[in-house]
């Protein structure tokens, strides 16, 4: 929904929080794949971009590891 609506702030903050629940970098592509799909490809490659940027900065402050 956040991604369909253009909420990237939203969207860091849920995929932060997924990260710290356990969640992989590969489930959350897998989620993203499937917003492309229903929300539409330019919404999708858009999300992309978020969760990209959140994850390499919680691993630049060593809040995650890869």
């Amino acid at each position: 929904m956040l991604a369909a609506l253009n909420r990237g702030p939203e969207l860091a903050i849920h995929i932060r929080g997924a990260i710290n629940n356990g969640l992989s970098e590969t489930e959350i592509r897998e989620l993203l794949l499937q917003t492309s799909i229903y929300c539409g490809v330019p919404a999708g490659i858009e999300a992309f971009k978020i969760p990209e940027k959140t994850i390499n900065t919680m691993v630049k402050n060593g809040e995650y590891t890869r």
